[in-house]
């Protein structure tokens, strides 16, 4: 599968029951060489997600038959690929809950074409940047080992006390990119550029967000986090001697 943003196949499902927006949407995108089909309905699209598999997904949270978030859901578990939704409210609970369920990103509407496209490129180059990682990973620079936790970004997997963490893939990605900078500060400006390809806008919550789950997943106390804790106006700091 080649996610090269100049490949025409690039394929993607576009999941919005609002037929002029859909077909703006479409136009737009396959004016930069994207195939684009689209379906407007909520209940044909698990099936078709999972049946055609595209290489990426744009989801609209209120949809026909069944919402995006319960297709999100249902698709999670043996879709691989990134998954964009769109919500019309700007609320933190949409974004929360898509998260939390596996969207890879949000983008609310107006939809602004070049914004969506730009978020489709930064999260298709990191889906290939991670796939070429796990088939040509070196042991030494892709497993990490603190005590009584390991991450693997071979296996993609997490370890606590020989318990596997149950991690969606951002929440994975989030917690390598963390281990791998452990004792080092990471801003919020560092950590959306290096996982989603955008720098900090003073608002997006989606690190906020995260953070507080790997934390949750980790043991960690959310009053006083002693594993990841937050730097006051800097950041955040993945503590390597929190793990014994």
């Amino acid at each position: 599968m080649n996610y090269s943003s100049s490949d025409t196949d690039i394929r993607v499902l576009l999941v919005e029951d609002d037929v002029r927006l859909a077909t703006l949407i479409q136009e737009y995108l396959q004016q930069h060489a994207m195939n684009v089909s689209i379906e407007h309905r909520g209940d044909r699209a698990c099936q078709r997600i999972l049946l055609e598999c595209p290489d990426l997904v744009i989801l609209d949270l209120m949809l026909p038959g069944q919402d995006g978030l319960d297709v999100c859901k249902t698709v999670r578990l043996k879709y691989q690929g990134p998954i964009i939704m769109l919500t019309a409210r700007d609320e933190d609970i949409d974004q929360v809950v898509g998260l939390e369920i596996g969207a890879d990103d949000y983008v609310t509407k107006p939809v602004q074409p070049r914004v969506l496209l730009a978020r489709i490129r930064a999260l298709l180059r990191r889906f290939s940047h991670s796939i070429q990682d796990t088939q040509y990973s070196d042991n030494n620079k892709h497993n990490i080992h603190f005590d009584r936790f390991r991450i693997s970004a071979t296996a993609r997997d997490a370890w606590l006390d020989e318990q596997i963490l149950e991690l969606t893939t951002n929440e994975f990605e989030l917690l390598w990119l963390l281990a791998t900078h452990a004792g080092e500060v990471l801003t919020r400006d560092t950590i959306l550029d290096q996982l989603r390809g955008i720098g900090y806008d003073g608002l997006d919550r989606s690190v906020d967000i995260r953070i507080s789950r790997l934390r949750k997943k980790l043991g960690d106390d959310s009053n006083r986090p002693f594993r990841i804790k937050t730097i006051r106006g800097k950041g955040y700091l993945f503590v390597k001697e929190a793990w014994r």
